[in-house]
């Protein structure tokens, strides 16, 4: 890592406060007020992630949800969830709203989800980078980046709001450095992060730390072991989007992500099921939490 920055002090974060902005849904609500997702990613063989990120969103409460997928013989519809909407990863950034000419506020795009990093890859995340949507770059998204200074550059020249959602190993190839390096001092590695790419970070393990756009610091204490499982960081990228697409801040989204994702774990941990959680359980207990923490604000 390239020189320390002056360390601060992260708060903690808390339920009050992340559901502080959380927006209340009028009577006469419909689903073209609460936002559209697009999940980019689905490679041959992780097809499973964008389709995790896709039910998460769609579960905390995004009103549309389409779902781009890279993979030859990507299925056309999700069993399990049939009200998301499948695409060929290559046709869903042309398209409306997701497409730069014709980007809204209330759209966003969550690109990474087992997305690989050939060149195809490659080409949707400069396109994702192209758009005016709110982004969410997880996973390759973020390996993808570590590649390519050019698409740094275009990070850098958006004006559109992007969240970075990296885990150690992540920072680690974005910072040009160790993971020892990143776990050795894991405050100035998010500020370094934040500062170079110009967005809303979290850096994803015990204790997660986030940091907005602005330079505040928080520390999340939810969150448990059971939750080192697979897909989890899908969720999480999906659940975010969904809390942009609602009309929370990017940076109000991802503190109520981090927050609500740990919380979930948490309930299941008490449920007496930490060993073998799955992530498809977690999307499950943060949508019952966030209608309980909804009905007491």
């Amino acid at each position: 890592m390239s020189k320390r920055i002056p360390a601060l002090t992260p708060k903690p974060i808390t339920q009050k406060q992340v559901m502080a902005n959380f927006p209340k849904r009028p009577r006469d609500s419909h689903k073209g007020m609460f936002g559209s997702v697009a999940v980019i990613g689905g490679a041959n063989g992780m097809v499973g992630a964008p389709l995790l990120a896709g039910r998460a969103a769609l579960k905390l409460g995004a009103g549309c949800v389409h779902v781009g997928l890279l993979a030859d013989s990507a299925p056309c519809v999700d069993l399990l969830q049939p009200e998301l909407m499948l695409h060929n990863a290559h046709d869903i950034l042309s398209s409306t709203p997701f497409a730069p000419s014709s980007s809204k506020g209330n759209s966003v795009i969550a690109a990474g989800c087992g997305m690989g990093h050939d060149l195809a890859a490659q080409k949707l995340l400069h396109d994702a980078l192209s758009s005016g949507a709110a982004l969410v770059l997880d996973a390759d998204a973020l390996n993808i980046l570590a590649l390519r200074p050019d698409l740094r550059t275009l990070l850098l020249a958006r004006k559109g709001a992007t969240v970075l959602t990296p885990h150690p190993g992540e920072a680690a190839r974005l910072l040009a450095c160790k993971i020892n390096e990143v776990q050795a001092d894991r405050i100035a590695a998010i500020q370094q992060l934040a500062r170079r790419l110009r967005c809303s970070v979290v850096l994803k393990g015990v204790d997660s730390l986030c940091i907005t756009r602005d330079g505040k610091l928080f520390v999340n204490r939810t969150g448990n072991p059971g939750m080192s499982a697979p897909g989890m960081g899908d969720v999480l990228a999906g659940m975010i989007a969904a809390f942009i697409a609602q009309g929370m801040s990017a940076d109000d989204a991802l503190l109520l992500a981090v927050h609500l994702h740990g919380a979930a774990g948490d309930a299941l941990a008490a449920q007496q099921a930490s060993i073998g959680m799955t992530a498809t359980e977690v999307t499950e207990w943060a949508r019952w939490l966030l209608n309980k923490w909804a009905k007491k604000c």
